[in-house]
């Protein structure tokens, strides 16, 4: 079983506290919008879709807990709570499109004819909760599918991967999306050894990638980032796995 950065029934939304990994694992209630902000704002949290899984969550807690509003008035609380979130992280770029594509969808919600105040809500804390669901389900593809890209161009297997910063299940809602491939190798018995790097500054892979792959039982070191260049050069590396918030095509 994956380590969880978030735990969520209805209602009710922990996120694990990943400053104090790997000696401590302590998971802290968020219990609305202004406490998800803080937790991701203070990098308790960490990871794109994490990010936005747990910004989504926290507000359908707070509409799930909270107080009930008129429709016009919910849907300006929802819309201006979106906006808020996404400053509590700027870079990441998960909770922007979530925050854009969740406002959309209120909007267009809210011009239904037969649109209340209640039906909103629903609808509203159904749409997080079913971003949660997908994003294990995209993880677990993206693993399958680069796995299978990385065994079919690599000679020589099993194979050996350099992995930086922290793409794991604690990156995300579940599995992980580049080291989601990295444990999709490994259990296809495809996965020789695993190289992370610690990512200065704050230790993203020796507290987080690192403690994954020893909670998961999958062959690894830890090396410093200066190591990287002698790693592939010494260690026959058959590919690289990362994670990356912006792409450009030249």
């Amino acid at each position: 079983m994956s380590l969880e950065s978030v735990r969520y029934s209805r209602g009710s939304l922990a996120v694990l506290n990943q400053l104090l990994l790997p000696h401590e694992s302590c998971y802290e209630s968020v219990c609305g919008v202004q406490e998800a902000w803080e937790v991701i704002r203070a990098m308790k949290v960490r990871g794109a879709p994490a990010i936005a899984i747990v910004g989504c969550l926290s507000l359908a807690v707070e509409l799930e807990r909270g107080e009930v509003k008129e429709k016009d008035q919910l849907v300006v609380f929802i819309l201006d709570s979106l906006k808020f979130l996404v400053t509590s992280r700027p870079t990441a770029v998960n909770m922007a499109k979530a925050a854009e594509e969740l406002s959309a969808f209120v909007q267009q919600e809210a011009a239904q004819a037969d649109a209340t105040s209640e039906s909103i809500r629903k609808s509203v804390i159904q749409w997080a909760e079913d971003l949660l669901t997908k994003d294990v389900e995209d993880n677990k593809k993206i693993g399958d599918y680069g796995a299978r890209h990385l065994l079919q161009r690599v000679t020589g297997q099993p194979v050996t991967i350099l992995t930086h910063c922290n793409t794991g299940s604690l990156a995300t809602a579940g599995y992980g999306t580049a080291l989601g491939v990295i444990r999709s190798l490994h259990m296809m018995g495809r996965l020789a050894h695993v190289y992370c790097t610690e990512t200065r500054p704050y230790n993203q892979g020796a507290r987080l990638t690192a403690y994954e792959l020893v909670y998961e039982k999958i062959p690894a070191t830890l090396i410093a980032d200066s190591m990287v260049s002698v790693a592939m050069k010494e260690k026959g590396v058959s590919g690289l796995c990362y994670g990356s918030e912006y792409r450009k095509q030249w």
